[in-house]
């Protein structure tokens, strides 16, 4: 039995959790509304304000859709309620971040500045010019939004610099040594 598959969802007050034909889950709540089609041979039962998952069988496909299915409904249930962030720091001499509207300007290192439009239902805020706070309702699309922009300067391992996550820790290397 999976673990986390098993482990039942609460739906908190003021989240009105709909489920659909073709477990179509769709979740409402202060801080909006999530909708996704989730996997057909997983059975999804909502009861009393707690929604379970169950698998119909123990085939590893089942097995595997188990934990996912319920993570995915506990994930839309969090972020309709309290949302996701993450946040990501520019370390280097020169690199910045600027907001202007919905656009996001990089400047780190190249010849041009790097702009960035944010995706639907995704914000970014900067506090000062080196820190970017990326948040929004859906996991998946906060977690992927931050990536695209750590992926435009990935920290490198000499000096430390480029973008990294706030948590993030960089190994870093010895450089090369000269001849005596």
């Amino acid at each position: 039995m999976s673990r986390i598959g098993k482990m039942p969802v609460e739906i908190p007050a003021g989240v009105d959790l709909l489920l659909e034909a073709g477990n179509l889950v769709t979740v409402k709540g202060p801080k909006g509304t999530l909708s996704r089609k989730l996997a057909a041979d997983m059975n999804i039962a909502v009861e009393g304000g707690i929604v379970t998952v169950t698998r119909p069988s123990d085939l590893k496909r089942h097995k595997a859709l188990h934990g996912l299915t319920r993570t995915l409904i506990n994930n839309m249930v969090v972020g309709v309620t309290q949302g996701y962030s993450k946040t990501l720091e520019i370390i280097g001499v020169g690199y910045r971040a600027a907001k202007n509207g919905s656009k996001l300007a990089l400047t780190l290192g190249y010849s041009h500045p790097i702009e960035m439009t944010d995706p639907d239902g995704i914000t970014s805020t900067l506090e000062g010019q080196n820190k970017i706070v990326v948040s929004g309702i859906d996991k998946e699309k906060v977690g992927q939004y931050a990536a695209e922009i750590r992926e435009k300067r990935r920290p490198e391992p000499y000096k430390g610099k480029g973008v990294r996550y706030s948590n993030e820790k960089v190994r870093r290397k010895v450089g090369k040594t000269g001849k005596k």
